[in-house]
């Protein structure tokens, strides 16, 4: 959220302006001033912009406002989320909750004052509507849908298959596009052979690709720099190196291939 006064603090622009919609006035200064504590912890702006996408979505669910909500609303946005044709996962409603308990820490903590002055404004004050009986914990390392399950060796081998195939296909054709179908077989098969993430995979680079003294055989792929991986508590992305497993050792002869492919290319 971008403030009109910068260097001036939510609460204290409150005694300055007369809003015509008060109420309205005060939760957006709310998520200000919740978006500037969030900031002051070096969260990044698209984890704090997703979460006060949240708190708005749940006031508009209620149609109350912070100081009016009660446990109640929670659990009827709970089942809301649950019930539709597409009901959220149990890890997205976990996520609802974790947001929404954290707007209302920052909102009942007395050293900003938002109770106060609430109380002054509205004769209410915000309460922590989310306890441990109306919110999901992570109690399991995996939440993902039970009819989802991994490939068997032989669907990766028919997948991978499948899409060598293509690049010869287009080189047969004489078509244009047998590079690019030849880099999407590599990444398909880096992303198994390395245990990425989508984001781990697109933020890789060549010069993430590094040697590993232990095992040299493997020349300059003997492991995998992740720049991008998956952050905890607002964190930013995580750094770590993943090893080239001699099971797969296979896959340094796709990444030399594709190396030599586009460096013939850049040249």
């Amino acid at each position: 959220m971008v403030h009109e006064h910068p260097g001036v603090s939510p609460l204290r622009r409150l005694g300055n302006v007369r809003a015509l919609d008060e109420k309205q006035f005060v939760f957006d200064a709310m998520l200000s001033g919740w978006s500037d504590q969030q900031a002051s912890r070096a969260l990044s702006w698209q984890t704090i912009a997703s979460r006060a996408q949240v708190v708005r979505r749940f006031g508009e669910f209620t149609g109350r406002y912070p100081w009016e909500w009660s446990p109640g609303d929670l659990e009827d946005f709970t089942t809301q989320a649950k019930s539709r044709p597409h009901p959220a996962a149990r890890s997205t409603i976990r996520g609802y909750h974790t947001i929404i308990r954290l707007f209302c820490d920052y909102l009942t903590d007395a050293r900003y004052e938002w109770a106060t002055e609430c109380e002054e404004r509205f004769g209410s004050t915000p309460q922590q509507i989310c306890h441990e009986w109306n919110t999901a914990t992570h109690l399991l390392d995996y939440e993902g849908r039970v009819e989802r399950r991994a490939l068997t060796y032989d669907e990766l081998e028919q997948f991978f298959t499948a899409v060598d195939e293509r690049v010869e296909t287009i080189v047969h054709r004489g078509r244009k596009g047998a590079l690019s179908a030849l880099r999407d077989a590599q990444i398909f098969k880096t992303i198994y052979a390395y245990g990425l993430r989508r984001a781990e995979a697109t933020g890789l680079d060549v010069a993430d690709l590094r040697p590993n003294g232990a095992a040299s055989r493997f020349g300059r792929f003997g492991a995998v720099d992740v720049r991008w991986g998956k952050g905890s508590h607002g964190s930013g992305p995580r750094r770590r190196s993943v090893l080239t497993l001699p099971e797969l050792g296979w896959i340094t002869d796709g990444l030399a291939q594709l190396n030599i492919r586009f460096a013939g290319v850049q040249r």
